[in-house]
């Protein structure tokens, strides 16, 4: 078992973002490669196993125990499907993932076939709040699934976050989520 810094797709698809198509304003000024001192937006790596990676998303919800060896090997699958895009922002000064959110990319048969994106798990850390963190993440995705020639990208959130998320475009819909949990 290898814990590493291959990251989970190219780097260069976050550099590349055309960030002046970004839909909010940054105050100060940040950007995907500049995201504050001693900050990096970047792919997951399974080195992140051991740099808190974990700890933030336990900020959103149950993420049970995992060992580095089923996360490795869900690593592994989500790379080679190539749908998968989990950022995070790291803080170089004490090595520790204070930031993540993921797009996936659903094929879909309508729209002649089009690709769908779908943003999930955006969490920054409690005590990281309030640096803009959010916004980044949601906007590099967004971003990045236009670069990626999905027809639309959708979200779920809680009421209370929902006009945080209208600030990028996202809008409440008819449409009515819905699920059936099979275990926690």
């Amino acid at each position: 078992m290898i814990l590493d810094d291959t990251p989970l797709f190219d780097p260069n698809l976050l550099s590349e973002l055309d960030w002046s198509q970004k839909m909010v304003k940054f105050s100060p000024n940040i950007s995907p490669m500049s995201p504050g001192d001693g900050l990096i937006l970047r792919p997951l790596c399974t080195a992140d196993f051991n740099r808190g990676f974990f700890k933030v998303l336990a900020q959103l919800t149950k993420v049970g125990e995992v060992e580095p060896e089923l996360f490795i090997k869900k690593f592994d699958h989500m790379k080679q499907t190539g749908d998968y895009y989990n950022v995070v922002v790291e803080d170089t000064h004490v090595n520790q993932v204070i930031a993540t959110a993921t797009l996936i990319i659903e094929h879909k048969f309508i729209h002649s076939c089009a690709k769908r994106g779908r943003i999930e798990d955006v969490i920054v850390s409690d005590e990281h709040r309030g640096k803009q963190l959010g916004k980044l993440l949601v906007v590099a995705l967004t971003l990045l699934s236009k670069k990626l020639n999905c027809y639309k990208i959708t979200l779920e959130c809680l009421p209370k976050n929902k006009d945080f998320y209208q600030k990028f475009g996202y809008q409440v819909t008819e449409e009515l989520y819905m699920q059936n949990r099979f275990h926690d």
